[in-house]
């Protein structure tokens, strides 16, 4: 008998303390992890009275490919820089303008901070390279592109080499709206190709 008591006493000993971890479960909610993201908001249509510009700029980095003078490549982006115009390939000094960017990006890592986006469809970007220094500043120092102050505001026109704009006149006649003085070149270009 009281072997039977004993046996009892451990069943519902054992039946008891079940019961008690399970209404402590119970009684415990599960604690969710918290996000480490904030949940989207639909964002609001959009306002042309009330836009403004970003505050962060997207950021590219990596090795150049240079197009022209003025125009390079960056993981498949095609970059225009920022408040410059340099003649284009088939244009005088188009060539050498090209290889004197093509001199300052070698075997560098370009950060670019885009601006924009121009009406040829190329991202507009500020572009650096590694020690700081402004790859469009720099093609103007050296006399191979011109400030462009409808976009720049006029940043590098202090920076542009004496006479400069008469050197590379077919780039201040397409920044003047004289596109008849390119049409001219462009058919003289043509003819002396057809003839020679």
């Amino acid at each position: 008998m009281f072997e039977f008591l004993i046996v009892s006493a451990i069943i519902i000993g054992g039946l008891f303390i079940g019961q008690a971890k399970k209404d402590v479960r119970r009684s415990l909610k599960p604690v969710e992890p918290k996000p480490h993201y904030r949940p989207t908001l639909k964002p609001a249509p959009f306002n042309e009275k009330t836009a403004r510009e970003a505050s962060e700029k997207p950021v590219l980095r990596g090795a150049a490919y240079v197009v022209d003078g003025d125009t390079l490549t960056i993981a498949k982006t095609q970059i225009r820089l920022f408040g410059v115009d340099a003649p284009e390939l088939n244009h005088p000094y188009g060539k050498k303008a090209k290889w004197a960017l093509v001199k300052l990006c070698k075997g560098q890592s370009i950060r670019t901070e885009v601006t924009d986006v121009d009406s040829h469809g190329r991202t507009v970007a500020r572009c650096y390279l590694p020690d700081g220094r402004d790859l469009s500043a720099e093609m103007v120092k050296q006399g191979l592109a011109i400030d462009w102050a409808k976009f720049s505001r006029g940043e590098y026109r202090s920076m542009e080499l004496p006479d400069v704009r008469k050197k590379l006149w077919l780039a201040d006649a397409r920044q003047k709206g004289r596109m008849q003085v390119w049409e001219q070149f462009e058919a003289k270009q043509k003819a002396r190709g057809e003839g020679g």
